[in-house]
C-alpha cells in the first residue's frame, strides 16, 4: 500500500514539473516594440506561416525547450509573425500591409525582417532601433538556436561574427 502511494505521490509530483516548465511568452511586434521603448531588449521574431511543416517542428521542438523558453523570456521579446497574415500592422505612423501576390502573398513586415528573402521558418534579430541585425532562415534544433540566443543575449554580435562567436560557444547561458 505504502508503495502504490509512493507511485501515485510521484507520478502527481512529475505532472506538476512538467506543467511548470517554462514557455515563451509571445508578443506581436507592436507589443513588443513598444515594451523595447520601455526596456530595451532585441526582438526574435519567428517569420512562419501556417502551411510551413518546419515551422510547425520549431514550435513543437526548439520553441518548446525549457533552456530556450527561459532566455528567450529573460533577454528578448519573442515575436510570432505569420508571413501571409492579412491584418495590417502599425508602427509609429506607418501602416504595413499584406501583398497579395498571386496564389499566395506576404507581409511588407515579412520582407522587411527577413531582408527580402522570404523563407519560413526564418528567425531575425531586431535592435530597438528597429535594425534587422540578422535573418537566420531555416530549421534550427534547440541545441543550434541557444547559439544564436547566447551570440545576441551576450551582445558579441557587436564584437565579432557569429561564425567566430559559434567556433568557441560554450552553452552556459
Amino acid at each position: 500500500m505504502k508503495n502504490a502511494i509512493l507511485i501515485i505521490g510521484l507520478a502527481i509530483f512529475g505532472l506538476n514539473f512538467i506543467v511548470a516548465q517554462e514557455e515563451v511568452k509571445w508578443y506581436t511586434i507592436e507589443e513588443a516594440i513598444r515594451l523595447a521603448e520601455e526596456e530595451p531588449r532585441l526582438l526574435v521574431i519567428d517569420v512562419y506561416t501556417d502551411w510551413c511543416g518546419w515551422c510547425k517542428r520549431m514550435d513543437a521542438t526548439t520553441f518548446s525547450d525549457p533552456a530556450v523558453a527561459a532566455i528567450m523570456n529573460k533577454s528578448f521579446y519573442p515575436v510570432k509573425l505569420n508571413a501571409e497574415g492579412k491584418d495590417d500592422i502599425v508602427i509609429g505612423d506607418r501602416t504595413f500591409k499584406f501583398v497579395d501576390n498571386g496564389r499566395r502573398g506576404y507581409h511588407e513586415i515579412a520582407a522587411i525582417v527577413t531582408k527580402g528573402r522570404l523563407s519560413y521558418p526564418t528567425i531575425s534579430y531586431v535592435d530597438k532601433a528597429g535594425r534587422v541585425l540578422e535573418a537566420a532562415p531555416g530549421y534550427k534544433t534547440a541545441d543550434q538556436f541557444k547559439v544564436y540566443l547566447a551570440f545576441y543575449s551576450r551582445e558579441a554580435y557587436k564584437i565579432k561574427n557569429f561564425e567566430e562567436f559559434a567556433a568557441s560557444y560554450d552553452d552556459e547561458l
